[in-house]
This record gives structure tokens, C-alpha cells and sequence, in this order.
């Protein structure tokens, strides 16, 4: 299977993750300047006190995604993509021709406004930034993609980070580099938009609705057509008041609690970025090039873990921000705390790529811009009410770590909550960890399983994991037919049950259940959907195949759709199977078995018959994946 970095050699991806990048390093380096000179060297400039006001920043920069994002929806859908992000690099070229302006008038509220206009210049893009994927990249590019451009975007924001905290400290001569450079890069990320393909309007007969208030209802109504989508959403939103607290704290928390000076903290905001870049571009390889959202609640639980723990190592306060990073990392628990900063990044990249490619997959393409920017509208009111409750908490007296640690409790509140109303996250979670940790698992073949469509999936039955294993490496949901004694098995019953598994019996053993059964395998294929079935009856007792039942001829008699054979290798041996075994050492050999899963092409429905797919798959069986 291809690398997520082959993308690279795409010519809209590579123009495109330029210019989305370039404009994440201008953003970032403007932000980090401007934060930076609130924090240490505004004194007798400012009215409010610097830990407010880097608040009052923050919320200055996010509300015009509250106020435009639907406005942004309407445009990313009625105009052709790559024009409209050529028009929006060049406001970025004059917004920034601006900041210079700001910067050697040293007015940090004329600096304020522009930090407005930049949000401003962000939400008409945002829409585009995610919308777009899906009209170039293939389905199981998508999550590729997706952490290709979160680790792109956290990558920037940490090199931006760096110089622009470091050169608007650097006296004049730092001022006048940090000039030129935002400027120029803006003029580069206007250039490489010239370079991305046409990408046609989804809707270009849409009437724009120019009225912020009615359009952002609308668009707010857009994202709950989809339940799934819309919690997803919620979780995104999530993510970015937990990333605003974090990133707007940083500086000071760097300052009174770890007594660093500017440059200590450039160093924990570069080992975030670099913790979220890293989290981004392994969710390929952790999720198998499918949308994995078994890596959502895992991500969920290193968030609040080392959170946590940053608060335990560090929650004293009263600093007046004198050590370098040399100086800190000197310090006792430094590397602790480095530690934690990079491990909240990792688990936060496992958490936000599968959520945004889960909305790419499952949006109607039609309206997913105006999805997207409903997403930004939810986005930027969680991390005004992230800032809001910053603020409020640190003026009634709460210190920056106690802060961090309820930012933390809160974090697994609400992941609790929002696993609880959509228990795929959890039950996709219980899955992958189950194949990532007991199974080493190699598939061969899995290109045959249609894309679209209705099919039936034919597999021999060897453990009681069987269908955990086929469901998480198949792209596409699927619905197991399952002995019914198996779909009752505690702790699994809830992952059979979420996955819609159809659970059968024999027609000797309840009748009326076979009766359901069947009619539920029908309107599963009447829908398009793909159904899984062991026409084997039962488990192996002895390691080789029973015989084919004839329940799937009826099946395709009843629906003639393509039929899929495939085989499990390995399993028998494996922790799961009839297999007894009696030495302990033995029972140790049979965690992280290798297991092969090998899929044939499919075969017509009229082809089809109970010997010939037991041949098949028993031809699979011994094939080498």
C-alpha cells in the first residue's frame, strides 16, 4: 500500500499543502509576535493586565469565524476552490502589509485590529481547507491526507512559533527580518496557489445569503442532517477549546510556573507542534489507510492522562520568567514536563485526524463546505467560550496549572459524554486495540472488496473474533450474520450490537429467529450494504473448514449481488480459538499470533454455489498473504 507521502507527487496536493502551510506559518508567526509582546514587553502600553489581554487576543482572532463562517460555507460551494484561495492569498498579502505597518508604529490595538482582519481572512478559507480533499484524493487517501495536512499545519505553526517570538524580541533589526518575512511568504503562498488545479463548484448555482444571522442558522442546521457528523463536530470543537487553553496559556504558564523567559516558552510550544505533527502522520499507519475511529478515544484518554500530569509536576507559581530553555531543561522535572507537552500533542493528532476525515467520508459532498463551516461557527464559539472561561478562572484566582488540570478532568467529561451518545467511537476503540495488540494481522486483497454497492463476504469461521478482525480492516461498514451464542458473549455482545451484527440460529434451535434473520440479511443488501457470513454454521473444532451450509444460496436466491470469498490464516493458533492449550507458556505464544486475511475477487451472483465457495476459500486458506 502506497505511503501517505507519495501524495506529495500529486500536483494539487503539493501546491495545496504549500499554500494551506504558508499561510498556518503567517498566521502563527504573527499570533506568537504579537502574544510575545503583550506578555514580556508591554509594560505602561496596555490597560489590562498581559495574562487577560493574550486572552482578549485570542477571542479578537476567532470571532469572524463565529460571525462569516457561513458566509465562507456559501462561497467555498458556489465558486470554483482554486480561484476563490488565489483571492484570499491576496488579502493575506495586504493584511499583512498591514502588520508591518502595526508593528513599526509599535501600537499593539492598531496590532489588535489586525489580528481581526487576519481571522477574517482564515474563515473564508477554513471551509476550503477541508472541503477540498475529497474532490482529489481517493477515499482511502483521505485520512493520509487529512494528517498530512494536520502535521503541515502544526509544523508551520511551530517553525512560525519560533521565529515569531524570537526576532520581534530581537530589537530593530528583528523587527524589520519579521517584515519582510511575513510579507514575503504571503506573496510565496499566492504564487503556489497558482499551482492548484481547478477544482469545480459543488454548487455554483447558489443564491449567496448575505444575512450573517439567518445563514449561520442554516449552516449550523446543516451539520445535524448527519448524527454521527454532527457529534463528530462537537468533537472537533472540543479539541480547539482544549487547544486554546493550552496554547494561550503556554507563554505564561512557561513564565510564572516554570520561570522561563520568551525562549522557554517557544520551547514547549515547539514540542506541542511537533507532538501533534508526529500524532497526525502516524494515524495512517495506526488506522491502516481507513478511517479509524477506534484511535479517537485513545486519543481522548492521552489528552486527559498528560494533561494531568503536567499540572503534578508542576504546580507551583510566583515565577518571574528568568531561564532560558538551556536553564530549564538544567532543572529538575524539565523532562518531565517536555515529556508531557509532546505525549498531549501525539494523543491530541491521534484525536482530531480521524474525526475530520469521519466528516469528509460521511458528509453529503454537495454541502460539505457549508458542513465545514458550520464546523468552524462551533469551532470558534468553543474557543471564545475557552478564552471567556480562561480569563473569568485566572481573574477569581485560579493559578495557570490548576487551570491546565481543569481543562484536563473536563477533557475526559466530555469524551465520556460524547462516546456514550455515539458508542462506535468506543466500540471501533475496543476493536483496534484488540488487533493492534493480540494479532499481528497482514491482508492480502483487500482492493476486492467493492466500493459501492450491496455484496456478500464469505469467510471460514476459526475464533470468536473473527468478524473483529474482517470488520476492522475492511474499509466499508459491515453487517456480520453471527451464531447467536457468539453475539451474546459479554463485552463483545456491545461490540456486535453497535456494528449491527445480525445474530442467527439453526432452524432446529429457534426458527423464528433463522425467519428474522434472513429478512434482515435482505433489506441490509436491498440497502447497499456489505454482509458478512461464515456459512460454516460454527467454529472449527479441529483447526480445518466444515462444510459450506446452504444458507447462502438462499441468501442469493432471495438477492443476487456479488459474493466476496475470502479466508482467515493463522487464527487456530491464536488466543481466541477452540484450540486447548494447557502449558502457561504455550498460552504466552499465543498473544501477537500472525494472522493473514486474504480476499479473491468477487464472483456473480448466478456463478454461486455452496461448493464451489468452499473450494475458494479453502484454495484461500492456504494461499500465502
Amino acid at each position: 500500500m502506497a505511503s501517505q507521502f507519495q501524495l506529495f507527487k500529486q500536483k494539487f496536493f503539493s501546491s495545496y499543502f504549500i499554500t494551506q502551510a504558508l499561510g498556518a506559518f503567517n498566521d502563527s508567526t504573527f499570533k506568537q509576535a504579537l502574544i510575545t509582546l503583550i506578555t514580556y514587553y508591554s509594560a505602561g502600553k496596555i490597560a489590562l493586565e498581559p495574562q487577560i489581554m493574550t486572552n482578549v487576543a485570542a477571542g479578537l482572532f476567532i470571532v469572524p469565524f463565529f460571525l462569516f463562517s457561513a458566509t465562507a460555507g456559501q462561497f467555498a460551494e458556489k465558486f470554483e476552490k482554486s480561484w476563490l484561495i488565489r483571492k484570499i492569498k491576496i488579502l493575506e498579502i495586504a493584511i499583512m502589509l498591514c502588520a508591518v505597518a502595526g508593528i513599526y508604529l509599535d501600537n499593539i490595538y492598531f496590532l489588535l485590529i489586525v489580528l481581526f482582519l487576519l481571522g477574517l481572512q482564515s474563515t473564508f478559507f477554513g471551509p476550503i481547507k477541508y472541503s477540498i480533499l475529497p474532490q482529489h484524493l481517493k477515499e482511502e487517501e483521505l485520512v493520509g491526507g487529512n494528517g498530512m495536512v494536520e502535521m503541515g499545519t502544526f509544523v508551520s505553526i511551530l517553525v512560525g512559533t519560533i521565529v515569531g517570538g524570537a526576532l520581534i524580541g530581537y530589537n530593530e533589526l528583528g523587527k524589520t527580518i519579521l517584515s519582510v518575512l511575513i510579507v514575503s511568504i504571503a506573496i510565496i503562498g499566492y504564487l503556489s496557489s497558482r499551482r492548484i488545479p481547478m477544482t469545480k463548484a459543488v454548487q455554483p448555482d447558489l443564491k449567496i445569503n448575505w444575512n450573517p444571522i439567518t445563514q449561520t442558522w442554516k449552516t449550523l442546521k446543516f451539520t445535524k442532517q448527519n448524527r454521527v457528523v454532527f457529534l463528530s463536530i462537537l468533537g472537533i470543537s472540543w479539541f480547539w477549546f482544549y487547544g486554546t487553553i493550552f496554547l494561550t496559556q503556554i507563554n505564561t504558564f512557561a513564565k510564572v510556573s516554570l520561570d522561563g523567559n520568551a525562549f522557554t516558552a517557544i520551547l514547549l510550544l515547539t514540542v506541542f507542534s511537533i507532538g501533534i505533527g508526529v500524532g497526525s502522520a502516524l494515524c495512517e499507519r495506526l488506522s491502516g489507510k481507513r478511517v479509524e475511529l477506534g484511535l479517537v478515544p485513545f486519543g481522548a484518554i492521552g489528552m486527559t492522562w498528560f494533561a494531568l500530569d503536567l499540572y503534578f509536576a508542576n504546580p507551583q507559581v510566583g515565577f518571574s520568567g528568568e531561564l532560558g530553555p538551556w536553564e530549564f531543561m538544567a532543572q529538575a522535572g524539565s523532562i518531565r514536563t517536555l515529556l508531557d507537552c509532546t505525549l498531549v500533542g501525539i494523543f491530541a493528532g491521534f484525536y482530531i485526524v480521524p474525526l475530520y476525515a469521519l466528516v469528509q467520508e460521511r458528509c453529503d459532498r454537495n454541502y460539505l463546505s457549508r458542513v465545514i463551516a458550520g464546523n468552524n461557527i462551533y469551532n470558534s464559539l468553543f474557543m471564545v467560550v475557552a478564552a471567556l472561561m480562561a480569563a473569568i478562572l485566572l481573574m477569581l484566582g485560579v493559578t495557570i496549572p490548576e487551570l491546565i488540570f481543569i481543562t484536563g478532568i473536563l477533557n475526559a467529561v466530555v469524551a465520556i459524554y460524547i462516546f456514550t451518545l455515539v458508542p462506535e467511537f468506543l466500540m471501533r476503540f475496543l476493536v483496534w486495540l484488540l488487533i493492534s495488540t493480540i494479532y499481528k494481522v497482514k491482508v492480502k486483497g483487500l482492493d476486492n472488496i467493492p466500493e459501492k454497492g450491496p455484496c456478500i463476504l464469505v469467510c471460514n469461521h476459526v475464533s470468536f473474533v473473527d468478524s473483529l478482525i474482517i470488520g476492522g480492516y475492511i474499509r466499508r461498514p459491515v453487517r456480520f450474520v453471527m451464531y447467536y451464542k457468539i453475539f451474546q458473549i459479554p463485552v463483545l455482545s456491545f461490540i456486535f450490537k453497535t456494528a449491527k451484527a445480525i445474530p442467527i440460529a439453526g432452524r432446529s434451535e429457534n426458527p423464528e429467529l433463522l425467519e428474522t434473520s434472513m429478512q434482515q440479511i435482505q433489506q441490509a443488501l436491498d440497502a447497499g450494504e456489505v454482509v458478512c457470513i461464515f456459512p460454516e454454521g460454527k467454529l472449527t473444532s479441529d483447526g480445518q473448514m466444515n462444510e459450506f451450509k446452504s444458507g447462502i444460496e438462499k441468501i442469493i436466491e432471495k438477492s443476487p449481488v456479488p459474493v466476496v470469498p475470502m479466508a482467515l490464516q493463522g487464527l487456530w493458533h491464536s488466543l481466541f480459538s477452540r484450540k486447548k492449550v494447557n502449558k502457561i507458556i504455550d498460552r504466552v505464544k499465543r498473544i501477537r499470533t500472525r494472522v493473514g486475511l486474504v480476499i479473491d475477487t468477487p464472483i456473480q451472483a448466478e456463478e454461486v454455489n455452496k461448493e464451489m465457495l468452499y473450494d475458494k476459500v479453502k484454495t484461500l486458506r492456504n494461499d500465502k498473504p
